[in-house]
């Protein structure tokens, strides 16, 4: 019983100062998120203290710290998070192809449950169908309230087939609902022709081979196009900086296309030193509210630096570099370690891209795009 109430008290204390030192080094540039003097320490101790002496059972050191390691990182910005072991390990897959999907991203605050933002046409998601805008409470039987963003994602997706467990808040109650996986496209791209343009582009995921894949099928085609090509960046919620940078190196050169900066006002530029092999073929891009991070980058700079046209909804303004830090148990820490902007004194981070023309939320279908597009066609 001793020992465990020393552990209890012990833990905590020296994990939540190496958080805080961990903290200070990677948060978001400008952020508060700073002790200010000793009183909250002196907190954080007499919380210790009184969970010991006066809650009704011995707490459980593993469950608290796992309790406390959440809400401390979660809190700090939407893609912040705290990853237990075994969801570290499915951080470390992400990025592989034979991973089965349910074709749902979702978006999610702290402490507030996560909201169905997109969904993959003709996916398991869909043929079930859920519906953008609807939340979820439970993922195979766990709350979903204490899970960051990245940790709902990552639980959607598994190396088997094996059908998600959901339940879904509509209105005032509550639906129960089985969604298969499967799996994703092996291709990170898919193209289409489509009447009037060059074809649609729909980039899946903005991970290597990508580009390479791009330049070497679809780009020497693309070269004797002249009308615009549509690139489609609805639902891309995952991929690298990098291969994001090379994916606008197709369509254009700049030395300096954006910046990222970090807590203390570091600066890494988004160059673009290579030659566009498509620069001067015109461009439309679709959006939606998943798409995010890298692909909302693309996007961001082809609009404020080609004047290329947007079609679709709201970005949610995502674009970080982060860090993965590994803890000696198996877990780790996700931090947001530098923010992007467009230019100097334009706020980005968490304000998105406002499209030429919206889209109706209650009809996102590819086809309501490409009705929606046809004035910058006529034009």
């Amino acid at each position: 019983m001793a020992i465990g109430r020393i552990k209890f008290i012990l833990i905590p204390s020296l994990l939540t100062i190496t958080l805080v030192v961990l903290l200070g080094k990677n948060i978001l540039p400008g952020s508060s998120h700073k002790i200010s003097s000793d009183d909250q320490f002196q907190i954080v101790g007499s919380v210790a203290y009184l969970i010991r002496d006066e809650y009704v059972e011995e707490p459980n050191p593993t469950k608290t710290m796992d309790g406390a390691f959440r809400g401390l990182v979660d809190s700090l910005d939407i893609l912040s998070s705290y990853l237990d072991a075994a969801t570290v390990l499915r951080y470390e897959q992400r990025k592989d192809a034979d991973l089965k999907d349910t074709g749902i991203v979702m978006f999610k605050t702290y402490n507030s449950f996560p909201v169905v933002i997109g969904i993959r046409e003709n996916s398991p998601a869909e043929k079930a169908g859920i519906k953008v805008g609807e939340s979820i409470s439970v993922l195979n039987g766990r709350s979903t309230l204490p899970m960051s963003m990245l940790e709902i994602n990552l639980l959607l997706k598994d190396k088997t087939t094996t059908p998600v467990q959901l339940k879904i808040l509509k209105g005032t109650g509550a639906q129960i609902i089985s969604v298969d996986r499967e799996t994703i496209p092996q291709e990170p791209y898919s193209y289409a022709p489509a009447r009037g343009t060059s074809g649609v582009l729909k980039v899946q995921r903005l991970y290597p081979p990508c580009v390479d894949m791009l330049k070497g099928k679809l780009v020497p085609t693309l070269k004797t196009k002249t009308k615009p090509l549509i690139l489609d960046l609805r639902d891309c919620a995952e991929g690298d900086i990098e291969e994001a940078q090379r994916l606008l190196n197709v369509f254009m050169e700049d030395k300096k296309s954006g910046y990222f900066e970090n807590r203390q006002g570091v600066v890494e530029n988004l160059m673009l030193p290579g030659t566009a092999e498509l620069e001067e073929l015109p461009l439309i891009v679709w959006t939606n509210q998943a798409t995010i991070g890298p692909a909302e980058a693309v996007a961001a700079v082809l609009k404020n630096h080609k004047k290329v046209k947007v079609i679709g909804l709201k970005t949610p303004g995502l674009v970080s570099k982060q860090r993965f830090i590994s803890l000696n148990d198996g877990s780790g820490l996700l931090l947001t370690s530098a923010i992007f902007h467009l230019e100097k004194d334009m706020d980005f981070w968490e304000k998105g891209i406002e499209p030429d023309i919206k889209i109706d939320v209650e009809d996102m279908t590819s086809s309501a795009y490409l009705r929606a597009m046809q004035p910058l066609l006529a034009n």
